[in-house]
């Protein structure tokens, strides 16, 4: 899934290509993508819309028009393709935006997990999903005693908690790894007992690891490209997810589930505190 230095390189690839074109008529051939609002009222408001800017926030893709906001989540392996409007379809193209320069943006996702809403602009962060996202990870707010509150009395492993969207924005299964590898938190422990020390090296490393990735392009895992040919590097600097051994100790690195999310750690670097 893309995660959010995916997510930042399609937006900063789409701006370079979709930037100021008007939407002139929009097809929807899988219409169970579109959460809010109607299919129809979709299609109608979006048409004579400009795109004047897109933004991120937390994994959603946030597409600034004149009176609205698209806001578009990929999920596992959705993408955007440029295409001409004489261009024939693929049978993964499911929402077609067609501008009035006779080009068309087209979201193609295989497994058709993407949804979209479309809000306008003074109530978009004031309805699900934006209204339920918890704090980027430059946030000033995300600080010691902002996750300090969260994880009070939570005994829940601190990994599925950095997977907790309403928490910190952002993190995907990939990137918790890494930054619980930095971090040298195991990630079975319990989220309460973490010290500040431990939460400060939270903060410190989840900056660290998605600027590091957003500098690079994100992370290619199977699927996942920004559009058609870019791809990113992050891949090559993973430390612990998907590899075998410890980069700093040599030894095995071992593969769990935790909440049900294929899990990689050291368990010589990353033990759990007593």
């Amino acid at each position: 899934m893309p995660e959010l230095p995916e997510v930042e390189t399609v937006k900063n690839t789409l701006k370079r290509l979709v930037l100021n074109k008007t939407i002139r008529k929009v097809n929807v051939m899988y219409e169970d993508m579109i959460e809010y609002p109607s299919v129809r009222d979709f299609k109608y408001n979006l048409v004579g819309e400009r795109i004047i800017d897109i933004k991120r926030r937390g994994k959603w893709l946030m597409f600034i028009l004149d009176n609205y906001v698209l806001l578009s989540h990929l999920r596992m392996e959705g993408k955007y393709v440029i295409r001409s409007v004489d261009d024939e379809y693929n049978k993964h193209e499911h929402i077609e935006f067609v501008f009035t320069d006779s080009t068309t943006l087209r979201y193609k996702d295989t497994r058709k997990f993407g949804r979209m809403y479309l809000y306008k602009k003074d109530e978009v962060y004031n309805n699900k999903p934006l209204s339920d996202l918890g704090l980027e990870p430059w946030d000033d707010e995300l600080n010691i005693v902002y996750l300090k509150t969260k994880f009070k009395n939570k005994k829940l492993p601190i990994k599925t908690l950095l997977l907790d969207q309403s928490i910190i924005v952002g993190l995907g299964n990939i990137y918790v790894d890494e930054v619980l590898f930095m971090s040298k938190i195991n990630p079975n422990a319990k989220a309460f007992s973490l010290k500040d020390k431990d939460l400060e090296n939270i903060i410190i490393n989840t900056k660290k690891v998605l600027e590091h990735a957003i500098s690079l392009g994100g992370t290619t895992i199977r699927t996942y490209e920004s559009s058609e040919g870019v791809h990113g590097l992050f891949q090559n600097e993973l430390l612990v997810h998907g590899k075998e051994i410890c980069p700093v100790c040599n030894s095995v690195i071992s593969k769990i589930r935790v909440g049900g999310r294929g899990t990689y750690f050291c368990s010589s670097c990353q033990k759990i505190a007593k």
